[in-house]
């Protein structure tokens, strides 16, 4: 089965959305005619900030449509490389590591706050706007850290269990 394009993935989600591409396009602030083009696949790999515009409106998250066009890493733990990373690690490793994505899980989560916090008191738009990237960006990476964070587990009981045979 082949992987779906960028363009499949905005058309398909903003159908879920029930909105037409005028719709988007105008919500989004970009041209219909680069809307189309983009869901057509004539324009393979679309502009971040398009991206960006086009993903707060149709629940399809920027970074994993960054993703999608080869401009963002893939960090679930389904991603091989990270898989691999981590089992290469032995158990004290892995404490020390689950330790450091654990602090950066909290420390992220403290900047979450505190842009939700200063939001309220945002008046430009465009301070808003970067905020609110902010945010969405940085839940995205805890929950990819928590992802981790799971592999991390799974793999400690592993190796606990090869030490104790």
């Amino acid at each position: 089965m082949q992987e779906k394009k960028i363009g499949e993935i905005i058309a398909e989600a903003r159908e879920k959305a029930e909105l037409s591409q005028r719709q988007l396009a105008k919500i989004a602030n970009i041209s219909n005619a680069q809307l189309s083009k983009i869901e057509s696949g004539e324009i393979e790999v679309p502009n971040p900030k398009t991206l960006r515009k086009i993903s707060k409106h149709i629940n399809v998250n920027y970074n994993e449509m960054m993703y999608k066009i080869g401009l963002g890493m893939e960090v679930s733990p389904l991603n091989p490389f990270i898989k691999d990373y981590y089992n290469k690690m032995n158990l004290d490793q892995l404490n020390e590591a689950e330790i450091n994505i654990l602090g950066s899980i909290e420390n992220s989560k403290q900047l979450v706050k505190s842009c939700e916090e200063n939001l309220e008191k945002t008046k430009t738009e465009k301070e808003k706007e970067l905020l609110e990237h902010t945010i969405e960006d940085t839940n995205y990476q805890i929950t990819t850290s928590n992802e981790i964070v799971s592999l991390i587990q799974s793999l400690k009981v592993k190796e606990r269990n090869r030490n104790a045979n």
